[in-house]
């Protein structure tokens, strides 16, 4: 396809379906040579199996691509280590990391377990920690990477059910921006996407749940113009712009979190406050009860009113 990436090496995490596999392909047919990283687990992080890394590892060797699996758990920081390494062993180096792993278990907060807590908590947000702590390493020395991370909307706006899912993908979101700022002066940026697609994890949400996040949620609107293509979600639309994010091209995009759904890409505004009251000295709650009717919730909307 092209040579944007031409003599990179990159870490695709989560690479043996959906989305990472969809990037692991568009990287390798950009030149990039590529560990792909999965597990092999099911959605909700059980099992495990090397089959579906291998087969996108020979999806790309069939096209004349390089590429090497890996099986290691991102969720576990010397495994990490191990998959950062794989990288560095095979190919040399580490240019581009691209922390996709993910498990879901969607659960209400009062049905959600500890264990639902650690396991989602650990796969998303310590996993993204854990593999570019030990990337970062290598990227600060050679004075050139890119780290790009998946948030979410569910962590962004919120999802009903997705307490734990939710947590991690806003924490990636304010990890980034931290990150970004650590490793920018060495030549290395650190961005995340929110992306939506059409995903085996997708598929295990039930329609009523996502009835529920349709009323409550934020809507995505289609395009305004009808001269525009219409709004398709599948995995390989998320690919191309984390192609993008990860040549010499975008060399000044950090600490950023985009949109992604199919043909529309969003760049999303850092957190800023929207209203304001100020008073010289301390507020009284009578005071507060007073205005906050008229200033800051004068068209606040409930996510989620109380039942008559």
């Amino acid at each position: 396809m092209g040579n944007r990436l031409k003599d990179r090496v990159a870490v695709v995490t989560g690479a043996g379906r959906g989305i990472g596999r969809g990037i692991a392909l568009l990287l390798a047919a950009e030149g990039a040579a590529v560990v792909v990283n999965d597990v092999g687990a099911a959605v909700d992080g059980s099992g495990q199996s090397h089959t579906p890394a291998e087969q996108v590892v020979a999806e790309i060797t069939a096209a004349g691509g390089h590429a090497v699996p890996n099986a290691d758990s991102v969720a576990n920081f010397t495994a990490a280590e191990n998959i950062i390494s794989t990288a560095v062993k095979a190919f040399g180096r580490i240019d581009i990391l691209v922390n996709n792993a993910g498990i879901l278990r969607d659960r209400m907060v009062f049905n959600l377990t500890e264990e639902d807590w650690d396991a989602v908590i650990n796969v998303h947000l310590k996993g993204t920690f854990n593999c570019t702590r030990h990337a970062a390493a290598h990227m600060r020395q050679q004075k050139w990477g890119r780290v790009i991370s998946m948030s979410s909307t569910s962590g962004l706006y919120g999802n009903s059910g997705q307490a734990n899912y939710g947590a991690a993908k806003d924490g990636i979101a304010g990890l980034t921006r931290v990150v970004s700022r650590d490793l920018g002066k060495y030549g290395v940026t650190v961005n995340a996407i929110a992306p939506a697609a059409s995903t085996r994890m997708i598929a295990t949400v039930p329609q009523k749940a996502r009835d529920i996040r349709q009323q409550r949620g934020v809507s995505l609107a289609a395009p305004a113009s009808n001269e525009l293509p219409p709004l398709r979600s599948e995995p390989d639309d998320i690919a191309p712009f984390v192609a993008y994010l990860a040549t010499d091209a975008a060399r000044d995009i950090n600490g950023q979190t985009f949109m992604v759904r199919g043909g529309v890409i969003s760049l999303l505004n850092y957190p800023a406050p929207a209203r304001t009251i100020t008073k010289c000295g301390r507020w009284t709650p009578e005071e507060i009860a007073m205005l906050f009717p008229s200033t800051f919730g004068m068209d606040l909307a409930n996510p989620a009113p109380a039942k008559d």
